[in-house]
């Protein structure tokens, strides 16, 4: 029997949420003609909800997701 702790990795269900919403916040960038890797960044390093437009909820959408575990994702999906 192994008693060593097994770390069990973050994807699931919250992250695939997490990702659709970050879809949905990109696309609403676009809309207004705003880049959204720009916008987002400045969102990630200020956590300033005015980087992100208010069109189609996206500011409301951002303000539901916990930028720790953003960050977590996008390391780790640039990382694999």
């Amino acid at each position: 029997m192994n008693d060593s702790t097994k770390e069990m990795p973050i994807y699931g269900q919250e992250e695939i949420e997490m990702r659709n919403t970050m879809l949905e916040i990109c696309e609403a960038l676009r809309e207004k003609k705003y880049n959204p890797i720009s916008q987002i960044v400045g969102y990630i390093l200020t956590e300033d909800p005015t980087y992100i437009t208010t069109h189609g909820g996206a500011r409301n959408k951002v303000r539901k997701i916990d930028r720790d575990e953003l960050l977590s994702a996008l390391v780790r999906n640039y990382l694999e």
